[in-house]
């Protein structure tokens, strides 16, 4: 699936790190920058979170908040957060339902 700069993104509903769920219709009316990455842990994927984590205060300057989505579980998504210290949330799409992976 493609989207365009127009479309509107397809609803979903997955578990978050603090236990709880996301789901695109509840972040609706917020400034969400909405980030997807392969994989926990991975040096690419870890610089993109710390860059994320470093420019947190001009994002929340600005109104928006941070969410990384990935198909790793809420247990990586803990051990990430951990080890980084990490001040947003991380969406676990395991079944790959926001995440489509062709």
């Amino acid at each position: 699936m493609t989207i365009g700069v127009a479309d509107k993104a397809p609803d979903f509903s997955a578990p978050t790190d603090s236990g709880g769920t996301a789901s695109l219709k509840a972040l609706k009316g917020r400034k969400v920058v909405l980030y997807f990455y392969p994989r926990d842990d991975t040096p690419s994927c870890t610089i993109e979170a710390c860059r994320y984590t470093d420019a947190l205060p001009a994002f929340l300057k600005a109104g928006a908040e941070i969410i990384g989505m990935s198909k790793d579980s809420i247990a990586r998504h803990d051990k990430l957060k951990a080890k980084y210290e990490l001040p947003f949330t991380l969406i676990a799409d395991g079944k790959r339902r926001a995440v489509r992976s062709r």
